[in-house]
């Protein structure tokens, strides 16, 4: 059949495109601006840093940036191309990943593009150029190759480099050995209920478990060594980014930006009640596992939606078929496949492309609209003290535009500052809690950068010890009396104390 009339074909190219162009986000991430300094620092100084060189609170103290490689990656897209490379490679790894979960899912091509589309949907909020982008992609590959390498065993060979390859790039790789852990319980799980024979199962349980201890026999391999064993589990146990760090919230289904997600949950109960067949253990473990993990933390939606949409859109396509054999294109219909398919095509290419030539062009702009960028401007002409306390939000964007003249507070490393460090920043100084001037006395801080509607920003106007030396509707630059060069003036004393539009921007850890 004619490439151009093939129904599985097109859809897959309508499934490229139109996810390139949804994936596609404006580089504005939070904590991207540390991950490019992270990668500029490595580039110079041509070795990982194993202390924190960014910062006055934990400088020197022990840093695992386990996410080296991302950020080399980053850093030279963005040094290279420019925001407009961050945009593109980010859409067209996230699109990859989106592609492997078509492949995995079974029916036919229109019922397995509407469920990839429906998962995008669900899992957009954690779209964006970071490096937690890698872990989607390679936990959707990982999966791709374990389904595979049932009939083809060849295939899990591939695993243990991908695994090596993912442990330098996020410390989202504990995914891997946890996944190929459950689908080889899940396997024994059927074996013991008599739905998979035990000559069956036997040597894909065993394979699976040689190649998961082959994966963590390679953790060690990267700039900090065994430390990455405990790393993903202190990462899991810490107070401090359940409490303050959005991505790490539970999802909040009173909001539309949850609906697909709801949506999703619904129609895999659906799919529970009305399957024709149990769910093999092999697949129900590992879904239980992360729809329980997506309840937990918005940042794991994204590998749920990798287990949940084949489950929906095998029970979507088994209520499809018999309404399908009797609307059988007529050969006429298929002639006009070849014209129209093609234009479809190419429309959706100009579309996606429109996209991002759109996202690039508002780059400055948008970026503009969520960080400080004129007070930083001020900041970089007129030299305060180098301990400055920035708004957590612009923590990372500080340290992008002002290291090594300035060292901040804290930043979106949340694994680095500990949960008491991050309570100081993030409510007692911000929300003058009690104990926040102590705070700020006791880290010598100098400088403050902050939106001009918070709290801490109307009780300084009011503190004898400090001075206002720039304002603007978006941010105030406060810096304690006597400590400013001599003959430094208020850049603006009259403008408007508006309300901060990155204010409104939610906290969010890297990675």
């Amino acid at each position: 059949m004619n490439i151009l009339a093939s129904k599985r074909a097109f859809f897959a190219g309508i499934l490229l495109l139109g996810l390139l162009a949804m994936t596609a986000r404006s580089a504005t991430d939070p904590d991207l601006w540390w991950h490019l300094s992270t990668g500029q620092w490595i580039v110079e100084h041509a070795h990982v840093p194993h202390t924190d060189p960014f910062s006055f609170t934990r400088s020197g103290s022990p840093w695992v940036s386990h996410e080296w490689l991302s950020d080399i990656t980053l850093f030279e897209l963005r040094n290279h191309g420019g925001p407009s490379a961050l945009i593109i490679f980010s859409a067209i790894i996230t699109t990859c990943g989106f592609l492997l979960l078509y492949l995995r899912t079974p029916g036919k091509s229109h019922w397995a593009a509407a469920a990839t589309v429906l998962g995008a949907w669900a899992s957009a909020p954690s779209w964006g150029a970071r490096p937690q982008m890698f872990t989607f992609t390679l936990a959707s590959l990982l999966l791709w190759l374990l389904e595979r390498g049932e009939r083809r065993p060849l295939l899990l060979l591939w695993i243990p480099p991908l695994f090596l390859l993912w442990l330098n790039l996020h410390a989202g790789f504990a995914l891997g050995p946890a996944l190929l852990l459950l689908y080889a319980v899940g396997l024994i799980f059927e074996t013991a209920t008599g739905t998979t024979p035990w000559r069956e199962a036997r040597l894909t349980i065993l394979r699976v478990v040689l190649v998961t201890l082959a994966c963590m026999a390679l953790v060690p391999l990267n700039p900090s060594g065994a430390e990455l064993y405990r790393y993903p589990l202190d990462t899991l146990r810490s107070h401090g980014m359940r409490t303050y760090i959005v991505e790490w919230f539970s999802p909040d289904f009173h909001r539309p930006l949850y609906f697909p997600l709801l949506l999703v949950f619904i129609l895999l109960i659906v799919s529970f009640a009305v399957s024709r067949s149990p769910l093999k253990g092999r697949v129900l473990l590992p879904l239980l596992f992360t729809a329980i993990a997506a309840f937990d933390a918005v940042r794991h939606i994204p590998i749920f939606i990798l287990l949940a949409i084949p489950v929906i859109a095998a029970t979507l396509d088994s209520y499809s078929t018999s309404a399908a054999l009797a609307t059988q294109p007529s050969s006429s219909q298929r002639r006009g496949r070849i014209f129209f398919n093609p234009i479809t095509l190419v429309l959706l290419a100009f579309f996606a492309l429109f996209r991002w030539i759109s996202l690039a062009h508002n780059q400055p702009a948008t970026e503009a609209a969520l960080f400080p960028e004129k007070a930083v401007t001020f900041l970089q002409a007129n030299p305060q003290s180098q301990r400055a306390f920035i708004f957590y939000d612009w923590g990372g964007y500080a340290i992008w535009k002002l290291h090594p003249e300035y060292l901040v507070f804290a930043d979106g490393r949340a694994d680095l500052y500990g949960d008491a460090l991050l309570r100081d920043c993030i409510q007692t100084v911000i929300h003058l809690h009690l104990g926040w001037e102590k705070v700020l006395d006791n880290y010598s801080v100098q400088t403050i950068l902050i939106p001009p509607n918070t709290a801490l920003a109307q009780a300084l106007l009011l503190n004898p010890k400090w001075t206002p030396r720039y304002r603007d509707p978006q941010a105030v630059v406060f810096v304690r009396r006597n400590t400013s060069p001599a003959g430094m003036t208020d850049n603006s004393p009259t403008a408007s104390m508006g309300n901060s539009r990155g204010a409104a921007a939610k906290s969010r850890r890297g990675g």
